[in-house]
């Protein structure tokens, strides 16, 4: 299956999770036609200097500046929040992009700090009303490695989630639970919305096997998973679709 089809890339997609965001929505912004990027969180600025950016536009409007482009990919953000990051947009800004944009618009909605699996807080994910597509995203590195702050952005929060410890050892079934969780993966997703769960980083047999347990605990805990993809995003490779 192609990507785009495999991740439902469609309307507004918003990446949540750990362990692939960036290089999800950059792999989209390859695979699909004229699709605009922004976020409703943080972003780093050297997103824009991908190779997947054709333009990035700083600007307050980032409607007209959607409806005006000519060149795509496209990234728009309303300015810096920091030396390394852009700020995101407020939900209901990025909710007015799916009347003008062409093609779908790529949302990073929480941050993870660079770790391979979180759970959101209070604040997050930030999604706006008519989101299309919901990523709930996980790296299969994290089986294995302990559940702590090296490997797990707010571990207690998926410690909760899983009923485990800290310093546990990851389970394929404790990413399954964080990805199934109304207060993990699933958190504020609308009814309507499709929720694609992907286990990124599958890089050889033995990441595929332990992709597919966590693929089938997470659809066996939930049936509002629409589908499991199997990826290697930063080869924009699907491995396998699971529902």
């Amino acid at each position: 299956m192609e990507l785009a089809d495999a991740l439902a890339a469609e309307g507004i997609v918003c990446a949540v999770g750990a362990g692939g965001k960036k290089t999800a929505m950059a792999a989209l912004a390859v695979a699909t036609d004229r699709p605009t990027v922004t976020a409703t969180v943080r972003i780093p600025k050297a997103f824009a200097d991908r190779e997947e950016v054709a333009r990035l536009a700083t600007t307050d409007d980032p409607a007209e500046t959607v409806r005006s482009n000519e060149t795509w990919p496209l990234e728009v953000v309303p300015g810096a929040a920091d030396e390394s990051r852009h700020a995101g947009y407020e939900n209901e800004v990025v909710a007015e992009l799916r009347n003008v944009a062409p093609g779908p618009v790529l949302v990073k909605a929480d941050g993870a700090r660079m770790r391979r699996l979180k759970a959101p807080n209070e604040r997050e994910p930030q999604l706006p009303a008519n989101t299309d597509t919901v990523l709930a995203i996980a790296s299969a590195h994290a089986v294995g490695e302990p559940l702590d702050e090296g490997v797990v952005h707010r571990p207690e929060r998926v410690a909760d989630i899983a009923d485990r410890s800290l310093g546990d050892e990851i389970q394929s079934e404790d990413v399954a639970a964080v990805l199934a969780s109304a207060d993990g993966g699933l958190k504020a997703v609308l009814d309507g919305a499709t929720a694609v769960a992907v286990v990124n980083m599958v890089d050889d047999d033995r990441l595929e096997a332990v992709g597919r347990e966590i693929a089938e605990a997470t659809l066996a805990r939930s049936d509002r998973v629409d589908r499991v993809a199997l990826t290697k995003l930063d080869e924009s490779r699907v491995v396998d679709v699971i529902a």
